[in-house]
């Protein structure tokens, strides 16, 4: 193949539902590469002698050796290629910031656009699971004889639970909540990860080995002591999350009708208040919704709240567009179904009536 020839194939486009059908459920917007977007997108890559994207992907991907094979419809090998350096494929392949990471340094960009390489990944882990008796999966290395604890299910606990369980070693994964998956699970919303993805990705780690603990608070329950002296584990990794939400204190924030990021989307997301009565967890939205930040945890929220039935969702930010940390294609996602950015703005106190939050 000469090397100009990819790049007369235009970037093949995500198909995604209708941005006026998707504000009314929560099902995923994007939908995935058929097969001949998958084969059209990997002939864009040129194969690069010294492949930058490899040292762009935060776990070292065989990236042009997954294309390749991809290119050649050999979508099992591509899943082994895949599962021998990432346990989570078909979850980084829809969250991982690719465009900061493996696509920014793809030599493509120079000239047009990055080789898709995050939706391949998930086109390749979607295919897998459709198709799991044709895909031969890493086996473990002979049991060590260690015994790992893992403190935290979510992306950091579930990657280095797999990738010790590879290893031989044997691994329990303890976590707090009722469910496996952290962030995965309580943070991103299901239009943009699927909690039926996590819980496969947890099903692989499961079928390697490892084991899992719920409800189980390390420093309550039991401690890191607890772990390595009562229970004989040999080794603990940490992965506890980011931690608390951060508040304006301003004002008025106690009010009922405001709330954190964290509490909101974890009702929503783990306890499924949108599905009231049918989980009793509900949440109370207005007719209008303003959501303060202007991150992916910003984004999540106020397309969150979208979907939950107000007249009208601001997302205000104290600085501009251009400098919103959140995902660019999140902000896209958000301008489509509705949101209404209230930019170069910042609130100063919140208004109440009768201990309601009223503006």
């Amino acid at each position: 193949m000469s090397n100009d020839k990819p790049l007369k194939i235009s970037r093949q486009p995500m198909p995604e539902q209708d941005p006026m059908e998707r504000i009314r459920n929560f099902m995923e917007v994007a939908l995935g590469y058929t097969e001949e977007q998958a084969v059209a997108e990997a002939s864009r890559c040129l194969g690069c002698k010294r492949p930058l994207c490899v040292d762009g992907c935060p776990v070292r991907i065989a990236i042009p050796d997954f294309i390749a094979a991809v290119r050649r419809r050999d979508f099992a090998e591509a899943a082994r290629i895949l599962r021998s350096a990432n346990s989570l494929p078909a979850i980084c392949g829809r969250v991982c910031p690719q465009e900061e990471q493996c696509e920014q340094v793809c030599v493509l960009a120079r000239k047009s656009e990055p080789v898709a390489i995050g939706r391949l990944e998930r086109f390749v882990a979607d295919w897998e699971a459709q198709h799991s008796v044709e895909t031969e999966k890493p086996k473990p290395a002979p049991p060590t004889g260690f015994r790992v604890a893992v403190v935290g299910s979510g992306p950091a606990g579930l990657t280095a639970a797999g990738e010790l369980a590879k290893l031989g070693h044997k691994v329990t994964v303890f976590e707090a909540l009722h469910e496996p998956g952290g962030v995965l699970v309580y943070g991103i919303p299901e239009f943009r990860l699927p909690k039926a993805i996590v819980k496969a990705e947890v099903e692989y780690l499961k079928s390697l080995g490892v084991e899992f603990k719920m409800n189980t608070i390390i420093g309550r329950t039991l401690t890191v002591d607890d772990l390595l002296d009562r229970e004989g584990f040999d080794a603990v990794f940490l992965g506890t999350g980011a931690g608390l939400p951060v508040f304006l204190n301003i004002p008025g924030e106690n009010l009922n009708g405001v709330y954190s990021a964290n509490e909101f989307l974890t009702r929503v997301n783990l306890m499924k208040a949108y599905r009231f009565p049918e989980y009793d967890t509900p949440v109370r939205v207005g007719k209008r919704v303003a959501v303060i930040g202007g991150g992916n945890t910003a984004m999540d929220s106020a397309r969150t709240a979208l979907r939950l039935g107000p007249e009208k969702v601001y997302l205000i930010y104290r600085r501009s567009r251009a400098e919103m940390p959140a995902r660019e294609e999140e902000i896209k996602h958000g301008e489509e179904e509705g949101v209404e950015f209230i930019l170069l703005t910042n609130p100063v106190r919140f208004i109440g009536e009768n201990g309601w939050l009223k503006g």
